[in-house]
């Protein structure tokens, strides 16, 4: 999961010849204002409690609205009401969480509503929120969400498990309840003094309407209905997905608060300050997983945006400037550092790579010390990011620049001392290491099967057979992938995790033992870790709390569960018609902010 961009507003350029199709392109037959966009992985659904991955996610967060949001400009990260009609109101041990809804907000029309326009209520929250326990559900977001310990909500879960029956939603406990027509209130078991941030997760925690869950049941994952600025108007899987306006949306206008010495902030501002929203009128997404014709795409201005694929870096963005050829097209280019961490991962119960033996533990380090991460960057990202110590992101609290990890060095002769000394050797002269009881010895990397992919391939069978480890490579596409490592059938996977929050802790529940299987994608489990999770969950931010995650991840280093790669830059063109785009940071809506000019006017 990766992929983070922004952009701003220079001064817009002329181009100096209109591309085919272009003077068309910005509206659609019925002169509506038409943004296109394009995945690079394909989607796998639109049900906010069913779906983990960020491309899915993304529709998401522009099709249903949780009660915060972020300002679209503010830098540092601001959070201001989206549905709420204010920020929510904590108790002083922030375990109760108070939450106020401005009246007048419509879920878009739907066969579900029976005719009639269906208000957000607080009852719609609650549901909403109640929907990640039930068993029926499946959520992979539930271990995150108990994580929270709303109270009362484990027990309803565990009855309905227990009992075999359907999951109580009409029963009324304290830690999710709706006070009157528009508050509900947050009861959690522990203090969380960052819980807000979750509050503003709409591509997650975005109020959905029972009358909807219960009309289209198992076809909930095609029929999103939210608030938000967009409505699901076609759905080719895998292929295309086209957002349409709202008709029900309240239509609020642009506002932003950008500091006063951001320039580009402010000129963005007194461009669309005032204007109502959202400024297009349909988007048309495209799922494009090769790079060469997704980059053809933008060139040929088909995608009016692009993250620039890594193979094309060099060619976009030389040395993180824009290319002076696309400059002259007015296309404009920004390189941003983004909440992302790109990483390898084993499965911890795989009997091969997993298990907390120290042979174990040698041949996971040693895997990693055999690969060349800074050879990555260098050729596959063409420099385009920043060499990892640990999974949290140089964005994140928690954080630390001065943190070094001696396991995530690149030295081939320790990593073959290493392997001796566990005894993986070649045991019977084929040129292959062995298990140490003498039983073949062969890693699995799962992968995908695109140019990407392969390039990461190409490293990894250079690297183990440097050092006489066997290794092979079992493609398949990505939601298959994640499908399976979820269900811990793979023994070695690479991709990438992206913060929703500021709070680096958020990261760190890849290592948490209650989200093995979800989150916790490779089934690592340490008592040692877990405490020092739990503590970092509690604790204001300060001092203490940084000592906290100084030990996180060195008990990541010595168990070597994970290898965190790079924190990745993303190059981002968009051509000149694309009007008021920044990058967002911890968020995945922004297509509701930006405008599209009619290209002969840009």
């Amino acid at each position: 999961m990766k992929r983070r961009q922004a952009l701003a507003l220079p001064g817009a350029l002329a181009l100096p010849g209109a591309l085919p199709g272009s003077a068309e392109a910005a509206t659609d037959g019925a002169g509506r204002k038409v943004l296109r966009v394009v995945f690079p992985v394909a989607e796998t659904g639109f049900d906010p409690a069913r779906v983990s991955d960020v491309y899915s996610a993304t529709i998401n967060g522009h099709i249903f609205e949780a009660p915060l949001g972020y300002d679209p400009l503010a830098r540092p990260v601001k959070l201001r009401p989206r549905v709420a009609a204010s920020l929510p109101e904590a108790s002083a041990d922030h375990r109760v969480w108070t939450i106020r809804l401005r009246p007048g907000i419509y879920f878009a029309d739907d066969p579900a509503f029976k005719g009639v326009k269906r208000e957000l209520v607080a009852q719609d929250f609650v549901y909403s929120l109640k929907r990640f326990a039930d068993p029926a559900t499946k959520s992979p977001n539930w271990p995150a969400t108990s994580e929270f310990q709303f109270l009362g909500l484990s027990a309803l879960r565990e009855k309905a498990l227990k009992d075999k029956t359907a999951f109580d939603y009409d029963s009324e406990i304290e830690g999710l309840r709706a006070t009157d027509r528009y508050t509900f209130q947050i009861t959690l078991g522990r203090p969380r003094p960052r819980f807000a941030e979750s509050l503003a997760n709409s591509q997650t925690y975005g109020a959905v309407a029972r009358e909807v869950v219960e009309f289209y049941g198992d076809k909930i994952m095609e029929h999103p209905v939210g608030t938000g600025p967009f409505r699901l108007a076609q759905w080719r899987r895998s292929s295309q997905m086209v957002l349409e306006r709202n008709a029900n949306y309240r239509q609020p206008a642009w506002e932003s608060e950008p500091a006063a010495d951001d320039a580009e902030g402010q000129a963005i501002a007194r461009q669309l300050r005032g204007r109502t929203l959202p400024l297009v009128d349909r988007v048309e997404v495209s799922v494009i997983e090769e790079a060469q014709p997704r980059w053809l795409s933008f060139l040929n201005g088909q995608i009016d945006l692009v993250a620039v694929p890594q193979e094309f870096n060099a060619q976009a963005m030389p040395g993180g400037k824009l290319a002076p050829h696309l400059a002259r097209k007015g296309i404009r280019g920004w390189r941003f550092a983004t909440p992302s961490t790109q990483f390898t991962f084993f499965n911890m119960e795989h009997p091969v790579v997993g298990g907390y033996t120290a042979e174990k533990v040698a041949l996971r380090r040693a895997i990693f010390l055999a690969y060349d991460v800074q050879r990555e960057i260098d050729q596959v990202y063409r420099g385009g990011g920043i060499r990892a110590q640990s999974m949290i992101n140089p964005l994140g609290s928690g954080y630390d620049p001065a943190f070094t990890s001696d396991a995530a060095s690149y030295s081939p002769p320790r990593a073959k001392a290493l392997l001796d000394l566990y005894g993986y050797i070649d045991k019977d002269g084929d040129g292959w290491r062995e298990q140490p009881d003498g039983q073949p010895l062969v890693l699995e990397f799962s992968t995908q099967p695109e140019g990407l992919s392969r390039q990461f391939d190409e490293l990894w069978k250079k690297a183990m057979d440097a050092v006489g480890l066997r290794i092979v490579f079992k493609p398949a596409k990505w939601p298959e992938n994640l499908k399976s490592a979820r269900a811990g059938k793979v023994m070695m996977w690479r991709l990438g995790t992206t913060a929703t929050v500021s709070d680096g802790q958020q990261v760190l529940q890849r290592l948490y033992g209650p989200e093995k299987g979800q989150g916790n994608i490779a089934r690592f489990q340490l008592k040692a870790f877990d405490e020092v999770f739990d503590r970092l969950t509690v604790l204001p931010d300060g001092p203490e709390r940084d000592t906290l995650f100084s030990q996180a991840k060195r008990l990541m280093v010595a168990w070597a569960p994970y290898r965190a790669h790079l924190h990745q830059y993303a190059d981002i063109l968009a051509h000149p018609w694309v009007i008021g785009y920044r990058r967002p940071v911890f968020w995945y809506d922004w297509w509701q902010h930006v405008d599209i000019l009619p290209h002969a006017e840009a």
